[in-house]
């Protein structure tokens, strides 16, 4: 049976790559014959939406999609508005600062049975492209296909779906396609303070974006106090992808869409694409390069969120969704969704870390663990993990300087073609290094402290390397969740593999199957495809370092994990 597990070790791990690859290009393009959410008619919408550049410097080419998306609007029944604010000044560009007016589109969907006091879902995007940006070889004007043509598109084909069991609902629907967002958020912010009246009975807002042209549609923001929110979208969508980490991440980063103008006041989500960064606001975003699939998954979560919003009877009252509580979520492919209430994953926490201190105590008293040694391991694995962070930025240095593009440690980097490849490849690179290094290590540590050639002795040497290894990784992991569970109620990216590693070494060892020792590994591997794939897309090759040190993590649970699965128990002593 042991000459077996190494086959099975191999089965697992390109059975967890196949669903975390299955996961992130899901769901499948649907033509425009299908009834249902369609991503070929969104296509359709994007193909005339992205002909010209349609930036605040193109006002005749703005004005041609603005009357373009009127026309749609009226076409399906809407009673449109538009809201114009005058000579508007941007931020100034290296170039040029742009003057320009602003012309925000308001379409209403009233259910059939309107009263007084009727909630409305609103959505929202905007359909200005972005103006000039500097490249390292020269300055490009974006199309705006997917920013923000998947939104604008998305939009119309769900109002479009939605109307057809106009009759079930119980709130209406807005459509707010805003002007200037790239300058400021210029259209939003006007409109927000100069008629905020629209806003009145809007109880919810979907705000869609896009920020690359491929790649999975994740919900990326939401609103404080989002326990009601995500309730929602984790019964209502389908295909569903977020992490609540994001939301924190997000908070800090330099980055702000027209959700930002409004999310302290109406609940909402907020989704976009994260991949790709160089086709963000360049002559790439155009039609030649969307994706069919993403569209189409944008329209998997978004639609079935909406169509359970607009028909709920328990949504016709506009503060429905407003809590002050939180919620911590995230994907794992195959698993789907988790969410918890805050005090919830607190206590998950306790329990998973007194958990951890009793198994760790017993592993001592059972002579597989000396607490000093442990200690060192972890004290060891963290200065390694710093060290793998600097060569991770290092990579990232070198990397924009090779393609002439202006490098910002843990920021957004832009301009360099090949960082997916060159990400891929060092994570793959830093498998195979920590792999042969522990290997090595073991073995060196076999020969020293065995001191006979017995198969026994060699076995539980080998055993007792693995369990230091394991458990002073688990150790750095347990110190670093408890460190960021207070500090921003958010530590999933230690926690999940500290969680899964535990209750399988606790299951392994109250029923002597080391099947639970596999299990942990495609979970982990699972968590880690998905979580790594969306944390190098969000902050690009810039924040590389950051994406390294987690891998590095990772694969030092996982390394040693498979070791003791594959390793032969002899004895205890």
């Amino acid at each position: 049976m042991n000459k077996i597990r190494p086959v099975f070790l191999l089965m697992a791990v390109a059975s967890a790559a196949l669903l975390a690859y299955g996961f992130l290009t899901l769901p499948k393009e649907q033509p425009a014959h299908v009834e249902g959410f369609s991503s070929a008619r969104v296509l359709e919408d994007i193909e005339v939406i992205s002909r010209d550049h349609h930036s605040v410097a193109h006002p005749q080419e703005r004005a041609a999609v603005r009357d373009y998306l009127e026309g749609r609007l009226r076409e399906m029944g809407g009673e449109v508005s538009l809201f114009r604010y005058d000579s508007l000044t941007g931020p100034q560009n290296k170039h040029v600062e742009y003057t320009f007016d602003a012309v925000d589109v308001l379409a209403e969907f009233p259910p059939m049975k309107e009263s007084a006091d009727t909630t409305y879902l609103m959505m929202v995007a905007h359909y200005d492209s972005r103006y000039s940006q500097p490249m390292p070889a020269d300055t490009v004007w974006s199309y705006g296909a997917a920013d923000d043509g998947y939104g604008v598109g998305v939009i119309l084909e769900t109002v479009s779906q939605l109307l057809k069991s106009r009759q079930e609902w119980s709130q209406g629907v807005k459509v707010l396609f805003t002007d200037a967002e790239e300058v400021g958020m210029m259209g939003m912010k006007a409109i927000w303070a100069n008629d905020s009246h629209v806003f009145d009975n809007v109880g919810f807002i979907i705000n869609i974006e896009g920020r690359g042209t491929w790649g999975p549609a994740l919900l990326f923001e939401t609103s404080p106090g989002n326990e009601k929110i995500m309730d929602l979208y984790s019964d209502a969508s389908r295909y569903k992808y977020t992490y609540s980490l994001t939301t924190v991440v997000y908070g800090f980063m330099p980055n702000f869409t027209d959700f930002t103008i409004v999310k302290d006041h109406i609940p909402g989500v907020n989704f976009s694409t994260i991949a790709d960064i160089n086709s963000y606001h360049t002559d790439k975003d155009n039609f030649s390069n969307v994706s069919g699939k993403t569209v189409q998954h944008y329209g998997e979560q978004i639609l079935p969120l909406a169509m359970q919003y607009v028909t709920d009877p328990a949504y016709s009252d506009k503060d429905a969704l407003r809590s002050d509580k939180d919620t911590v979520n995230f994907t794992v492919p195959l698993l789907g969704l988790f969410n918890v209430g805050e005090t919830m994953y607190v206590i998950i926490n306790v329990v998973i870390f007194m958990i951890f201190i009793l198994l760790f105590g017993l592993e001592g008293v059972r002579g597989r663990l000396k607490p000093m040694r442990v200690f060192k391991t972890s004290c060891t694995v963290l200065f390694m993990a710093i060290g793998v962070l600097a060569v991770g930025e290092l990579i990232a240095y070198l990397s924009s300087v090779i393609a002439g593009a202006r490098f910002k440690p843990f920021g957004i980097v832009q301009g360099v073609q090949f960082d997916n490849i060159v990400m891929a490849a060092c994570v793959a690179l830093t498998a195979v290094a920590v792999s042969f290094v522990y290997w090595t290590s073991r073995c060196s540590a076999v020969r020293l402290t065995s001191g006979s050639l017995r198969a026994s002795a060699a076995s539980n040497a080998a055993s007792r390397f693995a369990y230091s290894q394991l458990y002073g990784t688990l150790a750095l992991m347990f110190v670093l969740s408890l460190v960021l569970v207070f500090v921003l109620g958010e530590n999933i990216m230690f926690m999940i593999p500290l969680t899964v590693a535990t209750l399988a070494l606790v299951l392994w060892h109250v029923t002597s199957l080391k099947f639970w020792l596999l299990a942990a590994i495609i979970l982990i591997l699972l968590h880690a495809f998905s979580f790594l794939f969306a944390l190098a897309m969000a902050l690009t090759i810039g924040a590389f370092g950051a994406v390294l040190m987690l891998a590095f993590l990772d694969l030092m649970v996982l390394v040693p994990l498979a070791d003791i699965y594959m390793t032969p128990e002899k004895t205890s002593k």
